[in-house]
């Protein structure tokens, strides 16, 4: 993976932030984005003592700035080879009734629109370099319906039928595309907040452990999609 570039949305903190190390780690030049552009400094700061990493404020519900955040990665580093699709939000704990029709268009132009836009874009750069790998993180609520989740479980549902059909689209063209699908993650997504009483959860360096190991398999290998849960939960 040394030298390789790549590009990963939501960058700044939990399991994009912690994928954002692993990879440095292991000598790929990181480009990360992010809406808030203090967190985005900050990350960019702690981030550059492992290596060479570089970054752009952009929101992923604007193809606009999805186009140029990519633009600006070819700029800094020469090109794309790998796209972690992170970014996500999150509204839990309201009904169908009680969610506003912008609180489930934001959740599905981030979560899925978003992705769309990157993979749009990022696909012919990837092709330019002779192939590489697409990483969309998704979510067991992708396959598991929740009550006061819809909009969350439409996006991810979405996503990971998005992935499916874009991993038999481009791997002729020598891109891999996986969905990893992990359960609770211990980060302050959802309004959660990462705690020793939460520990049992998984953590956000196990992702970046599930997205370096991908990277790191053969070639003629292609997990499509992964499943990670927590090892041992509470009991119930």
């Amino acid at each position: 993976m040394k030298d390789k570039i790549a590009v990963i949305t939501g960058g700044t903190k939990g399991i994009g932030y912690a994928v954002a190390e692993g990879l440095l780690k292991k000598g790929v030049k990181v480009f990360i984005c992010a809406r808030d552009k203090f967190e985005l400094k900050r990350a960019l700061e702690r981030l550059s003592a492992l290596g060479a990493v570089d970054g752009e404020v952009c929101d992923v519900r604007s193809e606009a700035q999805v186009e140029m955040m990519l633009a600006e990665c070819v700029r800094v580093f020469g090109g794309v080879d790998i796209l972690v699709n992170n970014a996500g939000i999150g509204i839990i704990g309201k009904t169908v009734e009680e969610m506003s029709a912008d609180e489930f268009e934001r959740i599905l132009q981030t979560n899925l629109f978003g992705v769309f836009y990157t993979c749009h874009h990022a696909i012919p750069l990837i092709k330019q370099r002779g192939g590489g790998y697409i990483i969309n993180i998704s979510s067991l609520a992708g396959q598991n319906a929740h009550p006061k989740m819809a909009a969350y479980n439409a996006s991810k549902f979405g996503l990971n039928g998005f992935t499916e059909a874009l991993m038999q689209e481009v791997r002729a063209d020598k891109i891999k595309v996986t969905a990893i699908c992990p359960g609770s993650v211990n980060t302050y997504f959802g309004g959660d907040t990462p705690s020793e009483e939460q520990s049992w959860q998984l953590q956000p360096e196990d992702i970046a452990q599930v997205v370096v190991d991908l990277l790191e398999m053969n070639e003629r290998a292609l997990p499509s999609k992964i499943e990670i849960r927590p090892g041992n939960p509470p009991k119930k």
